[in-house]
């Protein structure tokens, strides 16, 4: 009884619910290691966790200009989305289509400055800061240590003030929108840590 190279079954419901066990077990087991293993090669190859941090500070971003006002000094996230964009997206709008973008952006605000939204303000200084960019910085600092450390030290800085501002690391879950804002924060923090970690 059994399949080719099975463990031979006891006669009776009970072996056969045991050697299910032992099955479902022995998937799970598999389960978890190729779920780590595919996890962590992610991490390492792809820059799964700078997806997510850049997603996070635009969530942020876009959260912060829409009704979740906060003190905290959220301007930084337009220099920590600069660092930290990967490069397919960042190549796209620092060519013709960012240009574009900037322009329409900077000749809306000129001529129609009261139907211009403040909530464009933050996005418009990003393509902004795109495209006008020097190459020195554009090229040099995104893929520097330098950059890492001053993504490390932004994102520092905004949990360490979201946490304060909150009355605490609870209380920052608590509040409204508080899941996603903090876990979106620590995002911003662990990124650049796992990069430099990944440096040395």
């Amino acid at each position: 009884m059994g399949f080719k190279g099975s463990l031979p079954l006891k006669a009776g419901p009970e072996g056969y619910v045991a050697d299910d066990l032992r099955t479902i077990s022995f998937a799970a087991r598999d389960l978890g290691v190729h779920t780590v293993a595919l996890v962590g090669a992610s991490f390492q190859s792809a820059g799964f966790l700078r997806w997510l941090a850049v997603i996070a500070a635009i969530y942020l971003l876009v959260l912060q200009r829409t009704g979740w006002r906060t003190n905290i000094l959220t301007a930084l996230l337009v220099p920590y989305i600069f660092l930290n964009l990967p490069a397919i997206i960042f190549n796209f709008l620092r060519g013709e289509v960012g240009k574009w973008f900037a322009f329409i952006a900077e000749v809306l605000h000129l001529f129609f400055p009261h139907r211009f939204p403040d909530w464009l303000e933050m996005p418009k200084s990003l393509i902004l800061l795109l495209v006008c960019a020097p190459h020195l910085l554009a090229d040099n600092l995104r893929s520097s240590i330098i950059g890492v450390i001053i993504s490390l030290v932004i994102g520092a800085y905004l949990l360490q003030e979201h946490i304060r501002e909150s009355g605490g690391f609870r209380k920052s879950f608590a509040e409204r929108h508080g899941v996603s804002n903090t876990v979106g924060i620590i995002l911003l923090f662990v990124s650049p840590l796992w990069e430099l970690i990944k440096y040395f």
